[in-house]
């Protein structure tokens, strides 16, 4: 699947990947930063974004999305920076394709299965009728009744579109996402280890990465390094840019 994505600056390449419900515009002030000393390439992935949709989604076929930015763009090595889902896409692609990774970044995801804890924004998100909606503030109004967090509301209407008779739909492929939300939340797959450098980042306030997921991640990644942002949670990057893009330029250059 050829993915849409947009590339900055020049340099070793770096792949962004964002998470779940997010796409490439979500990471363009960190992209633009990082483009000062890297070719940056950030990416849409499958279902968000401006990039295809397929009934087809898990970590493996977006693993082999991937492979493909880079064979089509010349790329025989970069580092990946992937947030959340992209992490674990991340992950995959460095346990199936280890030569193709120079350096590898996860922030706040860790390569283990976790709990449902989407299932109230699917829920919410599928129970709008966009259709009968003329503006995005009634669509945000009737979303707050099941999502009173603004921020939260605000990044999930990045994802709508405006069709032609002035209506409103969703860029994501939401209905392929809900029906394989579980193998999203699966593990990593794969045997074998990345052996190259892998930097772990987790925000402070967030439970996506505990203590305990440390010996899992050292068996897959035997080189992984840790660090937290502190009064940070799960979006560390939105909520701690500065200190993200530091920690981030610390591990690569």
């Amino acid at each position: 699947m050829r993915l849409n994505l947009q590339s900055y600056g020049t340099g070793f390449p770096l792949i962004i990947l964002h998470g779940l419900f997010g796409s490439l515009d979500n990471w363009q002030t960190i992209s633009r930063k990082l483009a000062e000393h890297f070719q940056i390439f950030a990416i849409d992935q499958r279902n968000h974004g401006g990039s295809p949709h397929s009934d087809d989604f898990n970590y493996q076929v977006m693993a082999e999305d991937l492979f493909e930015v880079m064979e089509s763009n010349g790329l025989t090595k970069a580092h990946l920076l992937g947030h959340s889902m992209g992490g674990k896409t991340a992950m995959q692609f460095a346990l199936s394709y280890p030569g193709k990774v120079e350096k590898l970044i996860v922030a706040d995801i860790a390569p283990k299965a976790y709990p449902p804890w989407h299932i109230p924004i699917f829920e919410a998100l599928l129970s709008l009728e966009l259709t009968q909606y003329r503006s995005r503030k009634q669509i945000d109004d009737a979303l707050a009744v099941s999502i009173p967090e603004t921020a939260l509301r605000q990044f999930l209407l990045k994802n709508l579109a405006t069709n032609p008779d002035g209506t409103y739909r969703w860029k994501i492929d939401l209905q392929s996402i809900y029906r394989n939300y579980s193998r999203l939340n699966a593990p990593v797959s794969g045997v074998g280890t990345f052996t190259g450098p892998v930097l772990f980042i987790k925000g402070e306030q967030s439970d996506y990465i505990l203590d305990s997921d440390a010996n899992l991640i050292r068996h897959c990644f035997p080189k992984a390094q840790f660090r937290t942002i502190p009064n940070a949670a799960h979006w560390l990057h939105a909520e701690k840019p500065i200190e993200f893009i530091k920690i981030v330029e610390e591990f690569l250059l």
